[in-house]
């Protein structure tokens, strides 16, 4: 028998701590509410999007990405097609040209956004990629009013001072999952790599952008320390991807989550990180389906438009059209639109 008294008290404290007092929520408040029964879903995005107003503001935040190296990465992550560990059918492709990188970039700054992110499949970059990285850029600053991200891995202490010199804006280095699950994820490099050069991005005055991914095989409970692993980091950002199981990876035949477990998930992550640009990622367009609008309105305020490293997603026209519809302005480098 469901206590819906105790249910609906567990929400009202909540609020009372996030939205009353502007504290955060403690690792036990989190647990006690990932334990809500799905009936309480509803609920839990109302409140996240509450948060998200009393703490962020409507304003939502648009960026978009460019692979810039594609496959042939030695790590052995397991949702991971780009790997070389795996029988994958997603073919390897050189670095792409300065001109092919702005050309994504213009586009992206043509959809009203102010982040542009180059990523690239490596464990982390030698000196020659990272000298190339740089150009890239330098390019892309020189010829468009973005903030320009990177994404490329484990990164040492002079790489990140070199990174920050060149006026990067944000480093993105997710940590994938929680800690006690990293092991059933990635053998090929530790959970405490990604977490230094999360430190790291800090230390040298960037943006953080860290996240993971939702459908992994993990536990409600290492879901909830995951976002608490993420607090202790502080990041700028948190991308929340849903698994999309991609052929020939070891979780290739993985089932997607439920609609309604992902907005589950999108409240918490909201409640339990109610400061950060919450954005929304990989796999949202075949696990949430119809309800994206509805992730929109359970805390997300954040999303990236267009492709992704390797897979499609919405055109930016309907992801704009969406926020447009929900009268959620978009934050620009001189205000809203």
């Amino acid at each position: 028998m469901i206590d819906n008294s105790y249910n609906n008290n567990l929400i009202i404290e909540a609020r009372h701590a996030l939205v009353d007092e502007g504290r955060f929520l403690t690792l036990q408040e989190l647990h006690a509410l990932a334990k809500l029964p799905e009936q309480a879903t509803v609920s839990l995005a109302a409140l996240a999007h509450e948060v998200r107003m009393a703490w962020c503001g409507p304003e939502v935040d648009v960026e978009g990405i460019v692979s810039a190296k594609t496959g042939a990465c030695p790590e052995d992550c397991k949702f991971c097609s780009q790997s070389s560990s795996y029988d994958s059918p997603l073919h390897a492709t050189p670095f792409l040209d300065p001109d092919e990188v702005l050309k994504a970039a213009q586009e992206t700054e043509a959809t009203g956004a102010t982040e542009f992110c180059i990523v690239l499949a490596l464990r982390g970059p030698d000196e020659r990629t990272f000298e190339k990285i740089i150009e890239l850029v330098e390019t892309v600053k020189q010829h468009t009013k973005l903030n320009v991200n990177v994404s490329a891995g484990i990164l040492t202490d002079n790489q990140a001072r070199r990174l920050s010199e060149a006026s990067v804006h944000r480093y993105n280095h997710n940590l994938e999952t929680s800690r006690s699950f990293f092991q059933n994820i990635v053998t090929t490099h530790t959970f405490d790599e990604r977490v230094q050069t999360a430190k790291l991005v800090r230390k040298w005055g960037m943006e953080l952008c860290c996240g993971g991914i939702i459908g992994l095989g993990e536990t409600d409970e290492q879901r909830v320390e995951l976002i608490a692993e993420l607090a202790e980091l502080k990041p700028t950002e948190v991308p929340l991807n849903f698994l999309n199981p991609r052929p020939g990876t070891p979780l290739g035949e993985s089932q997607l989550i439920s609609p309604m477990e992902a907005i589950k998930w999108i409240a918490l992550f909201r409640l339990g990180l109610p400061g950060v640009l919450l954005r929304y990622a990989g796999g949202r367009e075949v696990t949430l389906r119809e309800l994206q609008a509805m992730g929109m309105t359970s805390g997300i305020n954040a999303l990236i438009v267009g492709n992704y490293l390797t897979t499609l997603g919405r055109t930016a026209k309907e992801d704009l059209e969406m926020l447009k519809d929900l009268s959620m302005p978009i934050k620009t480098l001189s205000g809203v639109i």
